[in-house]
């Protein structure tokens, strides 16, 4: 009889705090709770659980680039004329090839990079899904990884791996299907897209619960920061500016589809007490039902976008041809760098010594050796020409 009473009684406890946090979790009354930092300046938990999703995608994208380094190979391919000689075969091409510091053009061709020859002429849709992991050369790798570990770290604990992993994943798709409608004939990679679309889901989530956060200004600076610093460097060669903008406006998207309330998160540990698995399941449930309308609506503009897009993809559409200025927002020339997307033809004379001449601009260039490949050849007539 004891024990009954026992029984019934938790079980009126645990109503009465279900309805406790009912009555606190209604729009009105949220307003008027205690405010959370926004994500960037909140303290970070030190479980590695809480950050397993995007330490997965930076061990990824380091090991595509040590493999892409392995391809390059510039102390055999380029006879030793290269950057950081002593790192021999991972040591990069000379900057004025890669202004980056990273592999060269054939190699970057070789791995998987976006190129209209290859995409459009020759249909390898499959470098969709590999142009987002690589890089396109060092200084490229430590700014774009570092600015993911920052906010995307920040993001998963926030509002946890899977929706964030989602996010990353299907932002670099889509930044890459965005790449692809602007092509041009000289190799890009758009593994910046995935952090595009991590700040646009920040954007969004500072939109979505701006009532929610206090350093709201300082937040939107430093997104604002994290996203003119990587616009700028997607100017240079070799980064595609357009993946930046197709994962921004996806990342965007899904953040009004997938994020949810912080607060109400943090209501549940700090009052939950020794109920706190069932209050966690009555706010997890709160949470899919919470803007029905503003998450489908940003869900519908997500699939409409994915509707036209994959389809101009699979036709070759190229946007190019129809915008003649599209191009400076991918690249814009400089004495460093050339943007150029066309293919020069260059004469070669063999005898002791390997000599490269552009009967266009009348520039030849000499070699202490012979032997080279046809795709190495071609990117130094490039050079030589551009």
């Amino acid at each position: 009889m004891g024990e009954n009473s026992k029984f019934q009684t938790q079980i009126e406890m645990k109503q009465a705090i279900a309805g406790r946090y009912s009555r606190e979790l209604t729009a009105d009354e949220l307003v008027k709770e205690e405010q959370v930092p926004f994500p960037l300046f909140r303290r970070l938990s030190q479980k590695r659980a809480n950050t397993w999703i995007i330490s997965l995608f930076v061990i990824l994208h380091l090991g595509a680039f040590i493999a892409t380094m392995l391809v390059n190979d510039c102390w055999e391919n380029s006879h030793g004329d290269c950057a950081l000689k002593p790192l021999r075969r991972f040591s990069f091409q000379p900057l004025s090839e890669n202004p980056l510091l990273g592999p060269s053009a054939s190699a970057l061709d070789e791995i998987g990079a976006l190129r209209k020859t290859l995409l459009i002429d020759n249909h390898q849709l499959w470098r969709i899904f590999t142009s987002p992991w690589f890089h396109a050369g060092l200084f490229h790798l430590i700014i774009n990884l570092s600015s993911v570990i920052f906010v995307g770290i920040h993001l998963e604990q926030e509002f946890g791996p899977l929706r964030i992993g989602v996010i990353y994943i299907l932002s670099a798709i889509a930044g890459s299907l965005v790449a692809s409608l602007f092509v041009q004939d000289r190799p890009s990679v758009c593994s910046s897209g995935a952090l595009f679309g991590l700040l646009g889901t920040l954007l969004s989530g500072l939109i979505r619960n701006w009532k929610s956060y206090t350093k709201k200004f300082a937040g939107l600076v430093a997104t604002m920061t994290f996203l003119m610093t990587n616009l700028v460097l997607g100017l240079i060669p070799y980064i595609n500016n357009f993946a930046n903008i197709g994962g921004f406006m996806s990342g965007f998207l899904l953040g009004f589809v997938l994020l949810f309330k912080p607060q109400q998160e943090k209501l549940v540990r700090n009052k939950g007490g020794l109920f706190d698995f069932d209050a966690k399941h009555f706010v997890k449930r709160r949470n899919t039902l919470d803007k029905p309308v503003q998450r489908g609506a940003a869900l519908v503009i997500f699939a409409f976008l994915l509707a036209g897009i994959i389809p101009a993809v699979l036709h070759s559409i190229n946007i190019h041809e129809y915008c003649s200025w599209c191009h400076y927002i991918d690249c814009i020339p400089s004495k460093l760098w050339s943007c150029t997307d066309k293919a020069f033809h260059c004469e070669m004379v063999n005898s002791e010594h390997l000599t490269l001449s552009c009967p266009n601009t009348g520039r030849f260039r000499v070699f202490p050796f012979t032997n080279i490949s046809e795709a190495r050849f071609q990117d130094i007539c490039n050079l030589i020409c551009s």
